[in-house]
């Protein structure tokens, strides 16, 4: 099983490089292609923290600033930051930090 979240952790990091690139519809792709896999996998810390990092990397990947912001990426933000709290995992929890930012709302 290390070996799967190792794989999709490198595919949530590539998605994380292509919407640097502007490929954001490769970047969305990926980013939801590993959140369909990580479903099958029982719960406990690693999933999560994957979880958390694919579910916020949706989210980034389609929020502007001033904009509205469409269900399914809110539900991404919702999700991430659950799965970011629950895991505990400090890299996660900034990253949903970051997000919140501007929202007034804190994690």
């Amino acid at each position: 099983m290390r070996q799967a979240y190792l794989e999709i952790a490198q595919r949530i990091k590539a998605a994380r490089g292509a919407v640097v690139l502007g490929h954001k519809g490769d970047a969305a792709r990926a980013f939801r292609a590993a959140l369909e896999e990580l479903k099958f996998f029982p719960p406990e810390r690693h999933r999560d923290i994957l979880l958390a990092h694919a579910y916020l990397g949706l989210y980034q990947t389609f929020v502007r600033p001033g904009e509205p912001v469409k269900l399914e990426i809110q539900e991404a933000l919702h999700l991430g930051i659950s799965y970011a709290r629950s895991s505990r995992d400090p890299i996660a929890r900034a990253i949903a930090q970051e997000c919140l930012e501007g929202l007034d709302i804190a994690l």
